[in-house]
């Protein structure tokens, strides 16, 4: 017997009630593939020697610079092991880069499907851009924006105008697609090492004496010679190449 003013409940409402008390929980590796946010290890600054992301990792947002690549020489290395030791032994202890290379962009952030019109725009800008060497050797700090990390970097002395011209390029594009572009007043180096925290004044005061180590050499100063034939960007984990003119 139905109460006044009450209604039969339709026959779909009560088998989807049915279905739902029924349903069986979805298997763990089903699960998996559709994450309902990243996992949370990539936020973890423990996993990464203590360095904290200048921004947070979003689902479809890829960290993107621009770069030349140094592959280290064999003195290179050698020379990089004597700095290490010597501003460890005055209590700053660095890390050496995984990688080298010289920046020609910030790190900026690209959409997904951003990308390859962003490369398609980046590679007809440098059409009749043409390879060049430049040098560095001078010792110098850096420290970033958030002053959660210091670097010691090797900073260019040849080769700067020519660096300045590819600026412009890569510049033109990020506006295209209103990222922030370069410094100003670049300082085009190769960060070699870095550390935890702002260590700037630490280290600039042991530069003189790191310096002493690459000017000293058997052979005469050390110098970083940079091929830059091929530029690169890396957006995530792709890395796209454009090679220079000869």
């Amino acid at each position: 017997m139905l109460e006044k003013g009450s209604f039969p409940r339709p026959k779909k409402a009560k088998m989807e009630e049915c279905v739902s008390k029924t349903r069986l929980p979805l298997p763990d590796c089903l699960q998996t593939m559709f994450p309902d946010e990243e996992d949370r290890q990539t936020e973890d600054s423990s996993l990464h020697g203590g360095r904290i992301r200048s921004f947070k990792h979003e689902r479809g947002n890829w960290a993107t610079y621009v770069y030349f690549a140094y592959h280290p020489e064999e003195e290179f290395e050698e020379l990089l092991e004597e700095l290490l030791s010597a501003s460890t032994s005055h209590g700053v202890a660095l890390t050496a880069q995984e990688e080298f290379h010289l920046s020609l962009s910030q790190t900026v952030v690209l959409r997904h499907h951003w990308i390859q019109p962003f490369m398609k725009s980046l590679r007809g800008g440098l059409t009749h851009s043409k390879r060049f060497v430049c040098s560095a050797g001078r010792l110098r700090v850096y420290c970033n924006a958030e002053r959660t990390r210091t670097f010691l970097g090797m900073e260019v002395f040849t080769g700067h105008a020519q660096l300045l011209d590819l600026v412009r390029v890569i510049d033109q594009t990020l506006t295209e697609f209103q990222l922030e572009t370069f410094y100003k007043d670049p300082s085009f180096h190769v960060s070699l090492a870095w550390c935890v925290g702002d260590l700037t004044e630490e280290l600039k005061e042991i530069t003189q004496e790191l310096q002493s180590l690459v000017d000293g050499r058997e052979d005469g100063p050390f110098l970083l010679n940079l091929d830059c034939a091929e530029l690169r960007c890396r957006t995530g984990n792709k890395t796209f190449r454009f090679p220079l003119e000869t």
